[in-house]
C-alpha cells in the first residue's frame, strides 16, 4: 500500500526553505559548494543550487558522489573496491553541504563522508536531506530538513523527482 505524503507544491516549497536556510547559516554562499548524494540527492542538489543561483546571483559548484564502494552494510564477501576521490572540484577549505533524499540509519550519510575525505580537509560539512524518517543507528543528524516523516521501521520512504519519474512526490509505502 502506498500513501502519498507530499506532492509536488509542498516538496518545491520544502527545498525553497533549505535554499533559504543555507543562505542565512553560511550567512551568503561564498565558499559554499554541493554534494549531491546518487542517484536523487543529486538532483536536488541541483535544484538547490538553482535556486541558491537565482535568490544571490551566483552559480556554486554541484558534485555527485557514488558512495557504494564505501558502505559498511554490503554482503562481506563482496570486493571494496574504491574508486577514488569522484568530485571534479576540491573540497578543500570549502563549505560542503552534502545532500540526499532520505536520512534513515545514518549509514549512507557516513559512507559518502568517507568518500568525500579523499577531496581534502573542507572548512566545513552540513547535511542537508528532503527527507528525514528517524530510526538512526550512528549519531547522524541533518543540519537542513524539508520534512521530518516518521515511519515505522518497516515502512519504506519513496522520493519522486522529475528528472527520473516523471513527477515529484513523496510517498510512504508499507
Amino acid at each position: 500500500m502506498q500513501k502519498e505524503v507530499v506532492d509536488s507544491m509542498a516538496m518545491k516549497r520544502a527545498l525553497t526553505r533549505i535554499t533559504y536556510e543555507i543562505i542565512e547559516q553560511n550567512k551568503g554562499i561564498k565558499n559554499v559548494v554541493l554534494v549531491g548524494i546518487k542517484t536523487r540527492g543529486v538532483y536536488i542538489a541541483q535544484r538547490i543550487a538553482a535556486q541558491l543561483q537565482q535568490l544571490e546571483g551566483t552559480a556554486i559548484s554541484v558534485g555527485e558522489l557514488d558512495i557504494t564502494a564505501f558502505r559498511d552494510d554490503q554482503p562481506l564477501d563482496r570486493p571494496r573496491v574504491s574508486t577514488g576521490y569522484q568530485l571534479a572540484f576540491s573540497v578543500a577549505d570549502k563549505r560542503v553541504i552534502l545532500v540526499d533524499d532520505v536520512l534513515f540509519t545514518g549509514r549512507t550519510i557516513r559512507a559518502a563522508l568517507d568518500a568525500l575525505m579523499g577531496g581534502g580537509r573542507p572548512q566545513s560539512i552540513a547535511l542537508a536531506v528532503l527527507v528525514d524518517r528517524g530510526h538512526r543507528e550512528l549519531p547522524i543528524r541533518a543540519d537542513f530538513i524539508g520534512r521530518n516523516i516518521p515511519t515505522a521501521r518497516q515502512e519504506r520512504i519513496r522520493v519522486a523527482v522529475s528528472e527520473i519519474d516523471g513527477h515529484d512526490g513523496i510517498e510512504i509505502i508499507n
